[in-house]
């Protein structure tokens, strides 16, 4: 039996990762849940799971919580509480399905437990890669990735050493837009960005699916997971969505990482590893399977991604201002304040104007998301 502290379990990530749960209660226990500010969810969660802790991070909803909630269920409140919940709770795994920068600060506190990671937020890692990269080189799987690509990615360098990789080749779908023509983008409503042909994901990751930034973010991601340079890695549009990441070796042969494209699949893996096990979870059926496709992807259309290959390469609290500075931007879009086509270029913006720390601290890469934020807000 595994016991879980799950960070972030009323969001996409989270609510998928209580469905798998839930598919092994011989297996899988949860002790701790958190969120942010979703009272209602997290009290059916606390009501279902029973966990010994949860956490809100709104401190004014902490009365509103506790008259949902009888019995001896402790609750915390706060970055602070949810920072004692990491420290205190014992449990095998500390699951992060908190969203966005916002996992930076537990994805550290978690990290000095010495505990096992499931990671499903890439945020931190781009930001810090660099400060984080040194636990990873001790302890290769202090960390196990929840993102498709580079659950798929881990599965395929099992056992191989990262100095045998040639080239990893990170898929995605296109997104969104891939079959709109950017002339077109100026007019694109809300609803077509967020009508992922493939995954039922939350809004902001899709809407970087649809500018192809997320490809750009998990390349960086990729960077300091596996220790590989930029160079070695490579973005594939794939729009079947089969194929989820692919390492090529020195010897010129190539392993994939193919599973259906249902989030349970790497959530699964990072609990249940080093084991494999049996799933109901759908399972591709290459009877019904035409084509598999791939493609370069377009980066006069979408130019995210040359965005952050160069935010990558030129290092320091480059990568914190373009994740910051995309994540606010991301925002201001779905609140219907600024177009499609101003994320990117408001990003970029807000890059060039930042003067860059080439050896950041912790407390460097904060503030530099904080500037990029503050800078993209005074667009609006």
């Amino acid at each position: 039996m595994k016991n879980i502290i799950l960070l972030g379990s009323t969001g996409s990530v989270g609510k998928n990762v209580l469905d798998v749960v839930k598919c092994f209660p011989e297996k899988f226990r949860i002790k701790a849940i958190t969120s942010n500010s979703n009272v209602s969810l997290l009290t059916r969660q606390a009501k279902e799971f029973k966990p010994e802790v949860i956490a809100i991070g709104d401190k004014a909803r902490v009365s509103e919580l506790k008259s949902n909630l009888s019995g001896n269920t402790k609750i915390f409140a706060g970055i602070e509480g949810l920072e004692s919940i990491i420290n205190s709770v014992s449990a095998d795994i500390i699951f992060v399905a908190i969203s966005g920068r916002a996992a930076l600060r537990p994805l550290f506190c978690a990290l000095n437990t010495g505990r096992t990671i499931a990671l499903a937020s890439k945020e931190p890692i781009v930001s810090a890669g660099m400060l984080i990269n040194d636990v990873i080189k001790k302890d290769p799987f202090i960390i196990l990735p929840v993102d498709s690509e580079h659950s798929a990615i881990m599965q395929c360098l099992s056992g191989r050493s990262n100095r045998e990789v040639k080239t990893l080749y990170i898929t995605g779908s296109g997104g969104s837009l891939n079959n709109t023509a950017a002339r077109d983008f100026d007019s694109i409503s809300m609803e077509q960005v967020l009508n992922h042909p493939k995954w039922d994901m939350g809004k902001k990751i899709t809407v970087d699916s649809a500018t192809l930034m997320n490809k750009g973010l998990e390349a960086i991601e990729a960077r300091w997971l596996f220790d590989v340079p930029a160079e070695k890695i490579k973005i594939i549009i794939h729009p079947e969505a089969i194929i989820h990441s692919m390492v090529e070796f020195s010897d010129g042969t190539i392993n994939a990482g193919l599973f259906a494209p249902d989030m349970r699949f790497p959530i699964l893996k990072a609990l249940s590893f080093p084991e494999i096990m049996e799933n109901d979870f759908p399972k591709i059926d290459f009877s019904i399977i035409k084509k598999l496709s791939f493609s370069q992807p377009d980066t006069d259309k979408f130019p995210s991604i040359n965005m952050a290959f160069n935010a990558l390469k030129d290092g320091g609290t480059m990568p914190a201002v373009l994740n910051a500075g995309n994540e606010a931007a991301v925002n201001l879009f779905l609140e219907g304040r600024i177009k499609f086509t101003e994320i990117i270029k408001i990003v970029e913006k807000v890059l060039s104007k930042h003067k860059k720390i080439d050896t950041p601290f912790l407390i460097d890469i904060i503030e530099a998301e904080d500037w990029a934020i503050g800078e993209v807000q005074a667009f609006c």
